[in-house]
């Protein structure tokens, strides 16, 4: 059973990090959100092939991918990033080239340096006490985003995306420090847990996105209207 959820819960992940993450970048030129969605569904990806292929060796290739790829996320991507590309729709953010080309290679670099600190399955108290700062800052923006859905009149996605950023904080929280006692040696309910969350958020932070673009749309549409209604 627990085999087949890691499945559905990888698959899943794939699907939303590329699906969601082409979507960002052809309808709203987000390129942010979009290139860091597809690094999340090319994680998963190999996450999967890892999984499958070669049973979790350590030894495989595909060992270092993973954990590159998510020290990437949890440190600059999945936050620093994740919070810019929101910011084009809170905030009407418009990024130069240099910070969308800064912002990732932040997230490179930290990626590369995280992960030398990962061993034996877990990264020290250091790196994993990072991840977890770092992931309570980028909720705290999270919940902001929710408020501004629930004042656009989109309460049902403001609730969503309330929900599912406390849920994925306490997956960020049990990462490193508190195993699941009845899991398996490989971690698997905690891992299906975990991708199903991070999907669930790809999907439903794309959705808050579109409401709120589509609110900003309606205010400019007002406006223009308002304004052309005073000229005349």
């Amino acid at each position: 059973m627990i085999e087949s959820l890691f499945l559905l819960a990888d698959l899943w992940l794939i699907f939303a990090g590329f699906f969601y993450g082409w979507r960002f970048i052809r309808r709203y030129k987000n390129y942010f959100l979009g290139l860091e969605w597809m690094v999340v569904g090319t994680s998963a990806t190999n996450f999967l092939l890892w999984s499958v292929l070669s049973g979790g060796d350590p030894n495989s290739p595909m060992y270092t991918i993973a954990y590159f790829l998510d020290a990437f996320s949890r440190s600059f991507g999945f936050t620093l990033v994740l919070i810019l590309g929101l910011m084009m729709v809170t905030h009407r953010y418009k990024p130069t080239l240099w910070v969308e080309v800064g912002a990732f290679a932040l997230a490179i670099v930290g990626g590369i340096v995280l992960v030398g600190f990962h061993e034996g399955g877990a990264y020290g108290v250091a790196p994993a006490t990072f991840f977890v700062i770092t992931n309570l800052i980028t909720s705290i923006f999270l919940f902001y985003f929710a408020q501004r859905l629930w004042r656009a009149g989109s309460k049902g996605w403001a609730v969503a995306t309330g929900m599912i950023t406390i849920v994925a904080m306490l997956i960020a929280i049990t990462y490193d420090f508190f195993p699941w006692p009845f899991d398996d040696a490989h971690r698997s309910w905690f891992y299906s847990a975990a991708l199903a969350t991070w999907g669930t958020q790809g999907f439903i932070y794309f959705k808050g996105y579109k409401a709120l673009s589509e609110r900003n749309a309606r205010d400019d549409a007002a406006a223009a209207a308002n304004k052309e209604g005073v000229l005349s």
